[in-house]
């Protein structure tokens, strides 16, 4: 069992596991958004951050593809599927776009197609 550092809780990032069409969907509409005006500062930094994290995705893959072969293997995903490991709150900026297409949001919510 590990402790918990005192102060602010623990950022927990969970993997959402999206093929290259669904992270380049989620990257270009990401970029519109924040290139908006109508976005709360908040809501920027959070949205910033998950363009950040598709980047490291494709990064961590290209340095340690093991992990993520093993589980597209396992799971039957195809080739291009990698993690996305993203934060609550970056979760919920990302799924209050409105213009988050219906089969991406599923698959970010937890209910894969």
């Amino acid at each position: 069992m590990s402790v918990l550092p005192a102060g602010d809780p623990a950022v927990v990032l969970l993997p959402h596991w999206l093929s290259e069409t669904d992270r380049e969907a989620l990257a270009d509409l990401v970029r519109a958004e924040l290139a908006g005006t109508c976005l709360h500062p908040v809501a920027a930094v959070h949205l910033a951050d998950v363009l950040t994290e598709l980047h490291v995705a494709a990064a961590r893959d290209a340095v340690w593809p093991a992990p993520a072969a093993r589980v597209r293997r396992v799971t039957g995903w195809a080739d291009d599927v990698l993690p996305v490991r993203l934060s609550g709150a970056e979760l919920d900026s990302v799924l209050s776009l409105a213009a988050l297409p219906a089969p991406l949001r599923a698959t970010l919510a937890g209910r894969r197609p």
